[in-house]
């Protein structure tokens, strides 16, 4: 069939029409803006103040990752138990009381239960818990969905600190090394910075020692904390692990620096202690020093070099004489 020149303009006509509203939706977006940079610098911005001193601030995206049952959920819960009373833990301080909502995946209601208890109560309401475990029968969150992320910004309200125990258990869909498979939870922790909130995300580390699937859900993070037991780490140990930042936008010196940490129960309560790696490594050389082991033994046994613990049987022989074996 043949049409006219008139046909075929009517017709160009019409698809223009019927496109009109498409582009009204697109005049009616905000428009991106940029800013000249001595105008940018002289502007006066909200300053980020600290959740947590030093790792974590207001709008701070966050990973805690660790290999299981290393420690990571009395972490995270000693994280939002001192964000939300002002108080510390671990080498880490609260400046001020925030709102945290702590979302747990993955532990049955009566352990997440206990495991608060060896802290002192919050009864301000600044500390609020979503256990998943609890939640009626059909109830789930997927994280990586748009919808399940609209439900869970609903109850936000003041929150300040959210914390995501864990990822493996809040988010599914898509392939785990697929940084495709990423990107909506990113859009949204960035939405969510945005808006001032901070994001802590608990993470399962692989057998390679790195937080598992793809690398590029640290690309916007500001921190990177991990967990991992010591060399001579032994079961009835229980909880004891080292403490490293592998990634700290701001956080430089003695702060940046690993430790290591122990958690005790007494009488129900949660103590840690903490130790600086050094000293860690000083205790365990000035020992097998002690016992008569060489430096190659030593250096073996401790994964250190051998001109590292020349070094600190040095330091320790020059600290304490008769500490060490001619």
């Amino acid at each position: 069939m043949t049409i006219s020149p008139e046909q075929a303009l009517e017709a160009i006509n019409a698809t223009l029409v019927v496109g009109a509203p498409a582009t009204d939706v697109m005049q009616r977006r905000p428009a991106l803006k940029w800013f000249a940079s001595d105008e940018f610098t002289s502007m006066k911005l909200k300053p980020r103040d600290f959740i947590l001193e030093p790792i974590i601030r207001t709008g701070s995206l966050a990973m805690l990752s660790a290999f299981r049952g290393v420690g990571k959920t009395q972490v995270a819960i000693g994280i939002a138990h001192a964000a939300a009373t002002g108080g510390s833990f671990l080498n880490w301080r609260a400046p001020v009381p925030r709102d945290v909502l702590y979302v747990d995946g993955e532990m049955p209601g009566a352990d997440l239960q206990e495991r608060l208890r060896m802290f002192s109560q919050v009864s301000s309401g600044r500390l609020r818990i979503l256990p998943m475990d609890e939640q009626e029968i059909g109830v789930s969150l997927n994280l990586s969905q748009a919808e399940s992320q609209e439900r869970l910004e609903a109850i936000l309200g003041p929150t300040e600190l959210l914390i995501l125990d864990n990822r493996s258990t809040l988010t599914s869909g898509g392939r785990e090394n697929e940084a495709e498979s990423w990107d909506t939870m990113q859009s949204w922790q960035l939405r969510l910075r945005r808006r001032g909130i901070s994001v802590l995300l608990i993470e399962h580390e692989g057998r390679g020692g790195n937080p598992r699937g793809t690398s590029k859900r640290e690309d916007v993070l500001d921190t990177l904390i991990t967990l991992k037991h010591p060399d001579d780490y032994k079961i009835e140990d229980g909880a004891r692990f080292e403490v490293h930042l592998g990634k700290a936008r701001g956080v430089f010196g003695e702060a940046a620096r690993p430790f290591e940490a122990k958690l005790e129960v007494h009488s129900g309560e949660a103590l840690w202690t903490m130790k600086d790696l050094q000293d860690v490594e000083a205790d365990l050389v000035m020992t097998m020093t002690r016992d008569g082991e060489s430096v190659r033994d030593i250096a073996a046994a401790t994964g250190l070099s051998r001109s590292k613990v020349n070094r600190i049987q040095a330091r320790l022989k020059a600290i304490q004489p008769s500490s060490n074996k001619p």
